[in-house]
This record gives structure tokens, sequence and C-alpha cells, in this order.
């Protein structure tokens, strides 16, 4: 069983929810974009062999970051939508169908070596594809198209996705594939796996490893990165 590991991160959106002149995935934290965090935290994963990451095909900024000079780092044009830049990026891994493939958020600066570590080893034991995720603690309510609620779901089997989600790079790729051949919803790989019939094991993660979508999150964020002394 190939144990190679390859990474990619799509990083072709423009982040409209930021409300910010540039794609969030440049925007700065303590002093390095939050693609060059979320690329950094990749690459330090040990036994990784690339990082393939998916730009808009108008990017002109990533080509000025010192840390795309890392021989191990690819670029290739992303899509419309997080699926199409996946899929691109996955066809350029230079890797075979066999080897595993984790894919990250350009927006997840925080991501731990601890939590990617204990992700490699579950797949890598289980021979399974695998995500990281949080158990969800609040209590969740299923609403109708009013804005009322139904009822109150059971959250002892909830689980909030995060990234990376490790899975084998041929099955993941033909999962998307399919996914969008039969117009089913891909949110994420996960989504996909699931909805070809793939087990997904759910390995807890950190509340650290949020995903920066809206601007209150980057306070949040910098406060974890200094704490984990990134910068």
């Amino acid at each position: 069983m190939s144990r190679v590991l390859h990474g990619v991160i799509p990083a072709a959106g423009i982040g409209t929810r930021m409300g910010s002149e540039i794609p969030k995935q440049y925007l700065r934290l303590l002093g390095r974009t939050l693609l060059e965090h979320s690329l950094h935290a990749m690459l330090r994963v040990p036994g990784m062999q690339s990082v393939t990451l998916a730009l808009h095909p108008e990017d002109t900024t990533a080509a000025g970051l010192d840390i795309l000079g890392d021989a191990r780092v690819n670029t290739v044009a992303g899509g419309a939508e997080r699926v199409d830049s996946v899929q691109a990026a996955l066809r350029a891994v230079p890797g075979t169908r066999d080897d595993w493939v984790l894919v990250h958020d350009a927006a997840r600066p925080c991501l731990q070596q601890d939590d990617v570590m204990r992700l490699v080893d579950v797949v890598l034991t289980q021979g399974e594809g695998a995500i990281l995720a949080l158990p969800v603690v609040d209590t969740v309510k299923l609403a109708d198209a009013q804005g009322k609620a139904l009822r109150t779901l059971d959250r002892n089997r909830l689980w909030r996705a995060q990234t990376p989600q490790m899975f084998r790079l041929g099955e993941l790729l033909d999962a998307l594939e399919s996914a969008q051949a039969a117009g089913a919803t891909v949110t994420d790989e996960a989504s996909a796996m699931e909805h070809a019939g793939y087990p997904v094991h759910l390995v807890p993660g950190a509340a650290s490893n949020l995903k920066v979508t809206v601007p209150e999150d980057l306070q949040l964020a910098e406060w974890y990165l200094s704490r984990q002394g990134e910068h």
C-alpha cells in the first residue's frame, strides 16, 4: 500500500464574503498571507512529496510569494467552483492513483502539525480516507423556508468538517467526477467520497483550525497563530 503523500490547496476563489479588495487568501496575518501559512503547514508534514495549488487563471500575486520557490510546490489554473479547482489540481499531482492526497483550504492558516499527523496515522492504519472534524457542541435547529425552527437535531451525531481531507488520489478524482456527473452537491471532498460509497473516518481536530470567512475571523486566526509561534 502506497504511503506517499501529496497536498492540494484550492486557492482560486475571490472571497466575496470578506468584503476586501483582494482575495482573502492574500490577506496578511503576522507578516504572511493566509495562503503562505496554509502552504507552510502542508510542506511541514513529514513525507510530503508535493503540494499543488489551484490558482485563479488571472492570479498575479502568488508568483511573488517566496514559498512558491520550494521545488515541491506546483501551480495549476483553477476553476469557477472549489470542486473544479480540486479536480484540476488532482490531475496535476506528480504521483500515482494509489498515492494519498491531503486537500486543505487556503483560508485555514492555523493548522497544527499534531492534528495533521493524527489524520495521517488514522488513514495509513485503516487504509481508508478520513477528514479532520469537530463534534458539534451547540444545540442545532432545523429551520423551514421562513426561518422558523422545525425541530432540534441530535448533536451527538453531528460533526463540523474541517481540512485537510485525506483520500487516495485516484479514488477521490473518480468520486468527484462521478458526483458532478450525477448532479450531486459537492461542498467538500468527503461529500463526493460519501456519494461514491467510500467510508470516511472522522478524526477530531482543533477549534484553532478555523476557516477565515468573514472579517471577524482574522483577529481570531491572528490570536491562534501568535499562540502557536508560527510567524
